[in-house]
């Protein structure tokens, strides 16, 4: 049943890739097309006043859906995958309404110009459907079907939402290997060789479908459908060839990577911010910045290109010049006939198409560099200010196209000192500012190698991948790192800070309030109480006097285990409840439960009527106990302890005492996600923050 999920998750992904895509080349195509014959005419004002106008009416359909319908929808939601997959439930993030909005809104918002890409749109559909296949339908329509009783549990609803990402990617640039070490490298904590065959076997189904798709749209049967076929930048008729001097601008690249990645990442985090404070004030302000942002996007890509000069067509070039279509390297814009505007080549076309012409190859003398200097500045300044605005958002295409920009202006100003093509340069600049900013390094190495089918460029990219990473880790985080920070995400990182080697969870578990136990056969009035006067999720159950199988026979006190508060308020639902102080039996657990209420996570101590008389019973706690808890002796070190909650994806925690002795309480604490995170235990324990600052400037 797994590999029939992940076969689904891959069929379906696809499906709607090629929907997405086709919807946004058709849409984004006639709008073109009617703007170039306004141009053609020379009623520019009219041109401009169209343009915008689209633009603004298909931005304002995407934000009113997430406003209205779905505000988890947007940006990019990745983050919010990457910490599911830590362990953080983030509600509302793969419901029915997140996937529809995210479909049509990505839609809306790439047809509209807007500078942003659809990748990772993609990633979080590939999860939506993925999650709502595992669980067997929304959360207030769900099949109990007896074969998901599978799928009821978090691990293998993280494993196959592991598929849905790696399914997103693979749409997205049609790279199935680099989707599953995406997930593997980037998004996924807890990662089983299982997992990797599955992700795979997803992938592939997705390959399958989008070759198929392609091969239809070569036909001529998808309308406006570009020649390129999904989101193909091929340079797999260059030769790639490399001299001792080619080293030094591959550096170079690899160097402005993570210097540009980094400076990206510090001003995005600024202006997020700011975006944030617009966002709070309510849905009328999210949508006035999504709109005033368009506008400000179609005038800059309607207006820049007649900054540019025109250029001559060169008569040796076997593609059509000028163009007037929607495809096409040589746009004519407003320039003679003869002649092409080079700017308007790359900003008045769909992303894809830019991308397309700007990795152009065997081109050298196609774009001048005040045209690729502008062409940067531009994206630089709307990559910016169009992230974090209430649409469904990707950041992939959006630093290809900056990363690109720089490369190719680095090829041109080599010249005939260097024996790579400008086109491949431009490959190598967007692939140093993905890894400047993102921090990935295999997983991107092999996505740009499938995305541009040139198994040469191997060497160098790993090269300039490598130094851009490097370069950025020494500024600051990763751009994901830094919107999981914004969102306050309690995400928990792989590597422990090296101070919390010199902390014991038991010092920590004595700067906590006092911990919460219950006993094995409790009075209802206290789990009540519990319940009402507590927020954790989890409770030790501790047994006095019990008599041990081995030793002395004088009576022991037993950590027996760990009980949820979802089992609580299910045995008060229940009104599971005894007269007299007793322990139950096996069949009395199994006549009053079943595995699927046990399964179920969502109820509320608020929505449970207890009576008066009810209170004085008691609840037998035993049966409904997890009875092989996760323990930790109190000397072991943080460090070590938080590797352990990450890895094994915990979400308690228990200490027990180093000694044992009459009077000891078999538990001496509970660490929960919350109370591993830095900041918390910094804000316990002050002289730490003073010792971390001298390390740092150490």
């Amino acid at each position: 049943m797994k590999w029939t999920l992940a076969f689904l998750v891959g069929l379906l992904t696809g499906l709607i890739a090629t929907l997405i895509n086709l919807a946004i080349e058709n849409i984004a195509g006639y709008k073109l097309l009617a703007v170039f014959q306004f141009i053609e005419n020379e009623r520019y004002l009219t041109g401009l006043a169209y343009f915008a106008g689209a633009n603004l009416i298909l931005t304002g359909f995407a934000s009113v859906l997430c406003v209205c319908f779905a505000p988890t929808a947007a940006g990019p939601g990745i983050p919010e995958i990457k910490a599911y997959l830590n362990g953080i439930d983030t509600p509302d993030m793969f419901g029915v309404s997140t996937l529809i909005v995210k479909i049509f809104g990505s839609i809306g918002a790439v047809a509209a110009g807007l500078d942003l890409g659809k990748e990772g749109p993609l990633v979080h559909i590939g999860s939506c459907i993925a999650s709502l296949l595992g669980q067997g339908g929304p959360d207030n329509y769900r099949v109990k079907w007896r074969w998901l009783r599978y799928f009821n549990n978090d691990r293998d609803l993280r494993d196959i939402i592991t598929c849905g990402a790696s399914s997103g990617v693979c749409a997205a640039f049609r790279a199935p290997v680099g989707g599953v070490l995406f997930s593997l490298e980037e998004v996924a904590t807890w990662w089983r060789s299982a997992l990797l065959w599955r992700t795979f076997f997803s992938t592939a189904v997705v390959v399958v479908v989008l070759r198929g798709f392609i091969e239809l749209c070569n036909s001529g049967k998808c309308g406006l459908f570009g020649r390129g076929g999904l989101i193909m930048f091929d340079v797999s008729n260059v030769t790639v060839t490399y001299q001792a001097m080619d080293i030094i601008p591959v550096i170079i690249i690899g160097i402005l990577g993570g210097v540009l990645g980094s400076i990206y990442n510090y001003l995005l985090h600024k202006v997020l911010r700011v975006y944030n404070l617009i966002n709070q004030k309510g849905r009328m302000p999210k949508l006035l910045l999504s709109l005033t942002v368009s506008i400000f996007t179609s005038v800059c890509l309607y207006c820049l290109p007649f900054l540019a000069r025109c250029q001559p067509c060169d008569p040796s070039t076997t593609e059509p010049c000028p163009t007037n279509g929607r495809s096409g390297n040589f746009k004519q814009f407003n320039c003679a006939k003869g002649y092409y505007n080079d700017l308007a080549t790359l900003l008045l076309t769909t992303n894809d198409d830019a991308v397309r012409n700007i990795f152009s190859s065997n081109t050298p003398k196609e774009f001048q560099p005040v045209s690729l200097l502008i062409f940067f500045a531009v994206y630089c300044v709307l990559g910016l200010f169009t992230f974090g605005i209430a649409v469904p958002s990707g950041l992939f295409l959006p630093m290809i196209l900056m990363g690109s920009a720089y490369g190719r202006l680095l090829g041109v100003i080599m010249g005939s000192y260097t024996n790579i093509d400008q086109g491949l340069y431009a490959v190598l600049g967007a692939a140093s500012l993905m890894a400047g900013s993102m921090r990935m390094t295999v997983s991107l190495c092999v996505i740009f190698l499938e995305l541009t089918n040139n198994l040469l460029l191997l060497p160098i990219t790993m090269i300039v991948l490598l130094i851009a990473k490097t370069v950025g880790d020494s500024f600051n985080p990763s751009v994901y790192d830094i919107i999981l920070h914004l969102k306050g995400l309690p995400f928990l990182d792989a590597n422990p800070e090296p101070w919390m080697r010199n902390l014991t969870v038991g010092e920590l578990a004595n700067a906590k309030s006092p911990l919460v136990t219950l006993s094995g056969v409790e009075k209802v009035s206290r789990i009540v109480d519990v319940l009402k006067n507590t927020t954790h999720n989890g409770f030790p159950v501790v047994d006095e006097e019990v008599v041990p199988p081995v030793g002395q026979a004088t009576g022991a006190t037993e950590l027996h285990g760990l009980i949820l508060r979802a089992h609580l308020v299910q045995a008060l639902k229940k009104k599971w409840f005894l007269k007299e102080k007793r322990r139950t039996e096996e069949w009395e657990v199994r006549e009053k439960f079943t595995w699927v209420e046990l399964a179920e996570r969502e109820g509320k101590i608020e929505e449970v009527a207890v009576t008066m008389d009810e209170m004085e019973m008691y609840v037998d706690l035993h049966p409904l106990t997890n009875t092989t808890p996760y323990t930790v002796v109190e000397s072991i070190s943080l460090a070590k302890a938080l590797v352990l909650f990450r890895q094994v994806g915990l979400r308690h925690l228990l200490i027990v005492p180093k000694y044992e002795a009459a009077g000891v309480s078999p538990v001496v604490g509970m660490l929960t996600r919350q109370d591993l995170r830095a900041y918390n235990i910094l804000s316990a324990f002050p002289h730490l923050v003073r010792s971390d600052c001298r390390e740092k400037q150490n």
